[in-house]
């Protein structure tokens, strides 16, 4: 027998029931550990904030909100595994080396601290209850059935009421079990419905759509700073790398060019010898151009795309690198580059530091996402921290919504993964 879904999909009936038995046990699990585990969470916030004026609080409070956060997260992945529901994590960095003062008031100032706060009330009561209903409803029925198997004749000439049917003999214990049957025909769909229901009532106050904003605007703000300060060394280094470059070299051509109408007729001997420098000068500071101009924006990136440039990146490395390329199109110009410098930064670490005997690349875009990952057989440790090459790949990509993630334990191998929201023409 198939039953059909709201969805108008069909699913065997089995599997209607394994999902609802797997929904039940679900709900009475988060119900089992929600109630106590708010409510530990919620009284040892309660006193911590309490002692804070003594000064006790101030080195409890940071302690005890980890803890909170951590109940809260772990709720977080029960919804996303269990209910399909992710809730964003907006909780504002503190500096690792922070003294406990502030720790306290930094974690105090963060909105996400307070939206747990009012969370874990909610949590004790309203989700405690829906969670639980998820288990009961399921449950319920078989009470129907066991009624009319004949548990109903344990009560000695008393009425025993199941549901909205008073069930005092064999007539009626049958109507429990056709209730039962209807209760569990509707826990079907309905007991996977309230365990949603449950994680959607935790997304609506972990998860606000306000925080988050909030917090987006915080990190856009950062990131466009970031990214006007990178502008403008870059366009220094550009300056002192003409001035120092091929400028000095043109203005000294253009020296021994008149040196050289000076000597053309006194003495063509010595104005050849400076025509030939002054020729190796001009080769030298077309040489310097093209470096330059490489660094602003390579020419086979803006030819070519992303997947080309990549790969000639990797041909001038000294370690064999395997590049593994699937671009159906090519993104913003824009996106190119960072994705283009962020691949060369990273590379050049490797080389580097790493110790690596071969690279991996592989390059495509999937989900409305760009995504590079580049592993090395090095030997590990690799770290986003102030002033290394990664953080300043970071930062950049913040301008774009990209992010940099890094996996590189004690000895290797190393993974350095770069994704970038854009799309593809």
């Amino acid at each position: 027998m198939d039953i059909e879904t709201k969805s108008g999909d069909r699913r065997p009936a089995t599997d209607r029931t394994r999902t609802m038995a797997q929904s039940a046990l679900r709900g009475l699990a988060v119900a089992l550990v929600s109630l106590p585990g708010s409510v530990l969470c919620f009284c040892l916030t309660v006193v911590s904030l309490a002692l804070v004026p003594i000064g006790i609080g101030i080195v409890t409070t940071p302690y005890v909100l980890t803890g909170v956060r951590m109940f809260a997260d772990w709720r977080r992945v029960l919804a996303a595994e269990w209910g399909g529901v992710r809730i964003q994590r907006a909780y504002r960095p503190l500096p690792k080396d922070a003294n406990p003062w502030a720790r306290t008031f930094g974690m105090l100032r963060d909105p996400a601290t307070w939206r747990d706060f009012l969370w874990l009330p909610v949590d004790m009561t309203l989700g405690f209850v829906t969670a639980l209903l998820a288990f009961a409803l399921a449950l319920y029925p078989l009470e129907g059935f066991v009624i009319a198997a004949g548990l109903w004749r344990v009560w000695d000439g008393g009425t025993y009421w199941y549901g909205f049917v008073p069930v005092s003999d064999q007539t009626t214990a049958l109507y429990a079990a056709a209730l039962g049957a209807v209760l569990l025909v509707a826990a079907h769909w309905l007991t996977p419905f309230l365990l949603r229901a449950h994680f959607r009532l935790t997304d609506a106050i972990l998860g606000s759509h306000q925080v988050e904003l909030a917090e987006r605007v915080r990190v856009l703000t950062e990131t466009r700073r970031d990214a006007v300060d990178t502008s403008a060394a870059e366009l220094r280094r550009i300056e002192r790398d003409l001035h120092d470059g091929a400028q000095a070299r043109l203005v000294a051509m253009g020296m021994d060019l008149g040196t050289i109408e000076a000597l053309l007729e006194k003495d063509p001997a010595k104005a050849r010898e400076l025509l030939a420098r002054a020729r190796r000068s001009s080769a030298d500071a077309l040489t310097e151009l093209r470096e330059l101009v490489r660094g602003i924006h390579p020419p086979v990136l803006a030819e070519r795309g992303l997947g080309d440039a990549v790969r000639a990146l990797a041909l001038r490395l000294p370690v064999p690198v395997e590049t593994d390329v699937d671009l159906p199109g090519r993104a913003e110009a824009p996106v190119e580059s960072a994705a283009y410098f962020a691949v060369s930064e990273i590379l050049t670490n490797a080389v580097k530091h790493s110790g690596a005997e071969r690279i991996w690349i592989d390059l495509h875009h999937a989900d409305g996402r760009l995504r590079v990952s580049v592993t090395d057989d090095g030997k590990g440790g690799a770290v986003i921290g102030a002033g290394s090459g990664l953080a300043g790949v970071e930062r950049r990509l913040g301008t774009f919504d990209g992010v940099l993630a890094v996996s590189s334990p004690a000895g290797g191998p190393t993974m350095v993964t770069v994704e970038i929201p854009c799309a593809l023409s």
